[in-house]
């Protein structure tokens, strides 16, 4: 288990998401960690609400932000690498809320050349409109999972099972037996990791595939392990409709397994 940890969490102008995410941080119950918001070009009008937004938190909140010149995710996100205090670095999603238990899980779970990834539940747009700061505060989805789970039924949220909360560790190894990938909303590492592949590639400029795939082969082209936490660092995602795949994103992530190299020269040091 590592003593501190960085969360860096990528955003962009949705800062009613922002304000529920920021609720379940509150209520974590490991709480040695900083936040950094890895703000990928939000309208300059947003961010005085913002700054307002980080000035009440009980937070230990930076706020990094660059220009809009389109889809530069990966771009802020190893600046936010590189500001990180903490030797162990958390990334999620600005349009996802964690279980309070989730900073915990990564942390107690932390090691050495290992990549650690949970998975989230998708709540529907219906589950995702009852949502408050004042809810998520006194765990609204941990007290209303039966709710997810008719939801769910009723072909509404899904992966609903992911949302399960497991404590034992016989069943905790029974649901992390096979391989998972990275999912890019949800995974840890510690930041010598990241510098040892140069973070992440800065050429992708497109939504979905980039940060996490790219990232996890060249990981593991350095025999990086990657270790699920499937129903152990649980999150909930926010309702947004499906944004479709990058075709050039596609092909550049085959010209990387083509090259093989785990360091990418389009990353934090240029």
């Amino acid at each position: 288990m590592v003593k501190s940890a960085t969360l860096i969490i990528s955003f962009y102008n949705n800062l009613g998401y922002l304000q529920l995410l920021l609720a379940a941080l509150e209520k974590q119950t490991e709480q040695n960690f900083e936040v950094i918001i890895a703000d990928d070009g939000s309208d300059t009008k947003l961010l005085p609400d913002l700054e307002n937004l980080i000035s009440k938190s009980p937070l230990q909140i930076i706020h990094l932000w660059q220009p809009d010149f389109g889809f530069r995710k990966n771009k802020i996100l190893n600046k936010a690498i590189l500001q990180a205090k903490s030797d162990y670095i958390i990334i999620i999603d600005g349009d996802c809320v964690p279980h309070p238990a989730f900073i915990h899980e990564h942390m107690l779970a932390a090691e050495k050349n290992t990549i650690l990834t949970g998975r989230r539940v998708n709540l529907s747009q219906a589950i995702t409109k009852q949502l408050t700061p004042a809810n998520i505060r006194e765990g609204y989805l941990q007290k209303n999972f039966t709710k997810l789970v008719r939801d769910g039924i009723q072909g509404g949220s899904f992966d609903v099972e992911k949302g399960f909360y497991i404590t034992s560790r016989f069943l905790r190894n029974f649901f992390n037996n096979k391989y998972r990938g990275i999912l890019g909303c949800n995974f840890s590492a510690h930041k010598s990791d990241f510098l040892e592949v140069n973070g992440f590639d800065e050429r992708y400029q497109a939504p979905s595939i980039g940060e996490d795939s790219d990232i996890q082969y060249r990981f593991e082209l350095l025999t990086k392990k990657i270790k699920s936490l499937n129903n152990i660092a649980v999150q909930y995602h926010l309702y947004h409709p499906i944004q479709e795949r990058s075709q050039k994103n596609l092909d550049l992530f085959e010209q990387v397994k083509q090259a093989g190299k785990a360091y990418t020269e389009f990353g934090i040091k240029r």
